[in-house]
């Protein structure tokens, strides 16, 4: 990172530090809306996937050639994982929400903090992960779909 992008980047936490310095917002309220935009997130995607689905469906009805229906198996394959992570990690965030709700924060801080901590962390390297991949697997096929109706003219 650049000096100016480390001074950049200082200044707006400070800005954000005297914003939010007023705000109280406890660890509770601070995760529930984790999980309200993880699950918002998870929507999008979804979404997103099946727009996808779709898209495929649309270009195979014009092109039969080997190599494109090939390829097309591989996105194919691609967007029913997505399906499936995205309905597993719709579940766990479920999970880890109940715990949240069934239990009172300090019982969380007295013992089970750790393991409910690390669960946390857990999901938010998933959904972070998944939404990187998530986009490489987006840009490819769109690249793909580019490629080949340049090709096909």
């Amino acid at each position: 990172m650049k000096r100016t992008d480390k001074n950049e980047y200082r200044n707006k936490v400070l800005l954000l530090d005297t914003v939010m310095g007023n705000i109280n917002i406890s660890g509770k309220e601070h995760y529930l809306h984790e999980y309200q935009a993880w699950n918002r997130a998870l929507s999008y995607l979804l979404e997103e996937n099946a727009y996808l689905k779709t898209r495929l469906a649309q270009v195979l009805d014009i092109n039969t050639d080997k190599q494109f229906v090939d390829l097309a198996e591989h996105f194919q394959n691609s967007f029913i994982f997505n399906d499936e992570l995205i309905r597993e990690m719709e579940i766990d965030i479920r999970a880890q929400q109940e715990i949240l709700k069934k239990s009172a924060m300090a019982d969380l801080l007295k013992g089970d903090q750790e393991a409910f901590v690390k669960k946390q962390d857990k999901l938010r390297n998933e959904m972070e992960y998944f939404e990187k991949k998530f986009s490489q697997m987006k840009n490819e096929f769109n690249h793909y779909l580019v490629s080949h109706l340049k090709k096909t003219g």
